[in-house]
């Protein structure tokens, strides 16, 4: 009995290796299989890869002619035998696919069955560094991330090449397989937030993530909401010193753009420029971005509310030249705003989205034509045209891409109540947004801060931007470990040497 039992548990070990060999048989058309013998020892051995995501170079040069003339005996020889760090021997299966889907050489030796060796021999195939498009800069320098998630950490290795700079990586994705790698500085970072951030992309059911954005709606705090939660940012530069301040980042493969959090409102309307030029002209820049936005905002909205409700507080002389702009104009204010909004939403939409050349063409002679026809032909009063074009030009001030999204979207609601209610419809739909943005957070912190809850330490750095003798303290909403940056006291000395 003993016999026929151990006959047919051999059998069925041969079947399972057999099975096993037919599931590892290429099917795509891209999967290559090759056989060889080494010369000195006769082993039999063979490599299986995906020419497409594999160097062959460095399997013509540095693998083969070691393989094929090397003392190779066994398969436990090869780490020693070839001058590739990255050699990973296992017995399990499981990996095989994952393995030479990103750039792994499957070898296997037909002496050591059910053993596979991973030879690691990725293609990289990237664009070079560039300027930063997005967040161009005029002082600074003049890197932004690419698409390879090395480089990229490269570019932040450079900046901070300290062993306190901690470097995890997570695969996202049940198709794509997204490499996303976590950054944060191990003696300021409050854990916490590295540990929400891990736990929202390990907990993530999505198949493919090609790109930042999609990790940042997928793991945000609220994703109602038109305001953006984790700040996006191409600059190495900005993540740097994001890190240095106790903030994580993420850098997905694919993606030229990194997240930082948790994050507020009011850093979406600082430019990393500002930290290279003196205090006061960076917080007067500040200072006018933040005004340029409220004004983008709400000018439209008041137009409407003025003319169609409270005529009677605008002044007889701003009043008369209102009344000559809207003669002969058939449209009530609200719709008259409504076609001149949605109209340059429709310009830049299509200066986007058409090459550089014709869209900058587009642009500025759709603008200047339709303009001017629309006011000619008494569809739209010459007033209101130079209130949205300055609303449009004031939009685009913000450093940030995203939040300039979301600050031309706020504009309708704010328009439609104030045709509902006029200024009261305006306060009241800016209770709403007030309301909203207070019940916001970025992993757990408040949106709105230093404003609400109100923190005016950390006021220094938002919307004015103070000597850097007076930012020696890291901000308090971010709970690092360590509070200070620097001693304030030796940073204001100044050492005199006599001639």
């Amino acid at each position: 009995m003993d016999f026929f039992k151990k006959r047919k548990e051999k059998k069925q070990q041969v079947q399972d290796i057999e099975s096993k060999k037919e599931s590892l048989k290429p099917k795509s058309k891209d999967v290559t299989e090759a056989k060889y013998i080494n010369s000195r020892t006769g082993m039999q051995f063979s490599l299986t890869f995906v020419s497409t995501v594999v160097d062959e170079e460095i399997i013509q040069k540095d693998i083969l002619p070691d393989l094929l003339e090397g003392d190779f005996a066994t398969i436990g020889d090869l780490k020693k035998l070839l001058p590739v760090a990255d050699v990973e021997i296992t017995t399990d299966m499981a990996k095989v696919d994952q393995k030479i889907y990103n750039g792994y050489i499957l070898l296997q030796v037909e002496t050591d069955e059910g053993k596979y060796a991973f030879i690691s021999a990725q293609k990289e195939i990237t664009r070079s560094v560039s300027a930063p498009e997005i967040e161009f800069s005029v002082i600074g320098p003049k890197e932004a991330f690419i698409e390879s998630l090395d480089q990229n950490l490269n570019l932040i290795r450079k900046r901070l090449p300290v062993k306190q700079l901690i470097v995890e990586e997570l695969t996202v994705g049940k198709l794509s397989k997204t490499r996303i790698a976590i950054l944060y500085m191990e003696d300021i970072v409050e854990m916490e937030n590295v540990e929400t951030v891990k736990q929202r992309l390990k907990d993530l059911e999505f198949d493919e993530i090609s790109d930042s954005s999609f990790v940042e709606q997928l793991i945000s705090d609220n994703q109602a909401s038109p305001f953006p939660i984790f700040l996006d940012t191409e600059r190495p530069d900005r993540a740097a010193g994001s890190l240095s301040q106790g903030k994580v980042v993420m850098v997905v493969d694919g993606s030229p753009h990194a997240l930082i959090g948790p994050t507020t409102l009011l850093e979406f309307f600082v430019s990393f420029e500002d930290y290279y030029l003196n205090w006061i002209i960076a917080t007067f820049f500040r200072i006018l971005r933040i005004f340029s936005v409220v004004f983008s905002i709400i000018v439209t909205p008041l137009y409407v509310a003025a003319l169609t409700y409270h005529y009677q507080m605008v002044p007889r002389a701003v009043m008369a030249t209102l009344i000559s702009s809207r003669q002969g104009v058939p449209l009530p204010p609200i719709l008259e705003a409504l076609v001149l909004e949605i109209t340059i939403e429709l310009l830049r939409e299509a200066g986007a989205r058409l090459p550089t050349k014709i869209g900058q063409t587009i642009g500025i002679v759709g603008g200047i034509v339709i303009g001017t026809a629309s006011v000619e032909a008494g569809l739209t009063s010459n007033v209101l045209l130079i209130f949205v074009a300055l609303a449009a030009l004031a939009s685009f001030t913000t450093p940030i891409y995203k939040i300039g999204n979301t600050i031309r979207f706020i504009r309708f609601p704010f328009l439609i109540f104030a045709q509902l209610w006029g200024l009261l419809g305006i306060v009241f739909c800016f209770c709403i947004l007030l309301t909203h943005l207070i019940r916001l957070t970025s992993l757990g912190r408040p949106y709105l801060e230093p404003i609400y809850p109100p923190r005016w330490s950390d006021l220094k750095d938002t919307i004015v931007r103070l000597s850097f003798s007076k930012q020696a303290k890291r901000p308090k909403y971010l709970r690092t470990d360590k509070k200070k940056r620097f001693s304030s006291k030796n940073a204001k000395q100044k050492v005199d040497i006599d001639e």
